[in-house]
């Protein structure tokens, strides 16, 4: 269940929890036509902040872009706005969740001329796949090819993939999914993206039918600082299941150890030093610690 907060940001205006509410015909219920932000804010020695705030609506802008949309704010407004619904519902660690979709108003495909809703949540959400390295399925479902959409937006739609994968796996009694491409290769997580450990280098798959995160790009500034090679390659699940450490990586799991793939244990289903490495680090960069990236921080 949802952790509620006092106030949600709905089209300008701060309405009460219960009150943010939009009609059954909208658009985007039906087809999917929205787009949103995952941006996580901590607390830090000099108040709340929000990491890569920049960065999420920038993707932000790109997704509705994709979609023909025109957001009816502006990012400094935007921005603006998740910094004041912060306060006003005195949080410190929160998950954010900005989304625009196309409302009321058509029922066509085309959401041309359509009303754009914007909405700004945010609740209490400590770790979004717990803390003890996870099990995962590799899914019989594929992940959406980029000759299908544009797969380096964040839209809506395309998250029926990902329940479809989270379904099946929960249901064989793991903690999340892993979907291949439409080669066989490695793609990423039901909303994360995945890294491996060999012989003391990092290994990421290529970014092309994956949604290449913000979190993802951290980890590459992060190796870079502790002297560890990152390369990007086509990745079989043969070769992932022989991996000495692996991790999911993303806004809402953070930096998240891979205990076991499928029935293969990873690291003897601990958490490996690599990975621990850069999970310390990362928390000390988002809560503040590390002068070098105070720049990805924008202070409440």
């Amino acid at each position: 269940m949802l952790s509620k907060t006092k106030k949600i940001w709905f089209d300008g205006k701060l309405v009460d929890w219960d009150k943010a509410k939009v009609h059954v015909l909208s658009h985007g219920l039906h087809y999917g036509s929205g787009v949103f932000e995952g941006i996580r804010a901590y607390e830090t020695k000099k108040g709340v902040a929000v990491f890569r705030l920049d960065e999420h609506l920038e993707r932000f802008f790109y997704s509705a872009k994709v979609l023909g949309m025109k957001i009816p704010f502006s990012k400094k407004e935007i921005k603006k706005a998740i910094l004041k619904l912060i306060k006003v519902n005195q949080i410190k660690d929160c998950y954010i969740r900005p989304i625009a979709f196309f409302g009321y108003g058509k029922m066509e495909l085309s959401p041309k001329k359509a009303k754009v809703n914007l909405a700004i949540a945010l609740w209490e959400w400590k770790s979004y796949l717990g803390e003890k390295p996870v099990k995962v399925k590799i899914s019989k479902y594929r992940r959406i090819d980029p000759k299908t959409t544009e797969i380096k937006a964040k839209i809506c739609g395309h998250y029926v993939n990902s329940i479809l994968a989270t379904l099946e796996a929960q249901k064989a009694g793991f903690d999340e999914a892993l979907l291949l491409d439409l080669q066989g290769f490695v793609s990423e997580g039901a909303a994360e993206n995945i890294f491996m450990v060999k012989k003391g280098k990092l290994f990421t798959p290529l970014p092309k039918t994956i949604l290449p995160g913000i979190t993802r790009n951290t980890v590459f500034h992060i190796a870079k600082d502790l002297k560890i090679k990152v390369i990007e390659k086509n990745i079989r699940p043969s070769e992932l299941k022989k991996a000495d450490e692996a991790f999911f990586c993303g806004t809402a799991a953070e930096i998240t150890p891979i205990g076991q793939i499928d029935e293969v244990k990873i690291n003897q289903g601990k958490i490996g030093p690599l990975t621990s490495k850069i999970k310390t680090l990362y928390q000390r960069i988002v809560r503040g610690k590390e002068e070098k990236y105070l720049k990805w921080l924008t202070f409440c």
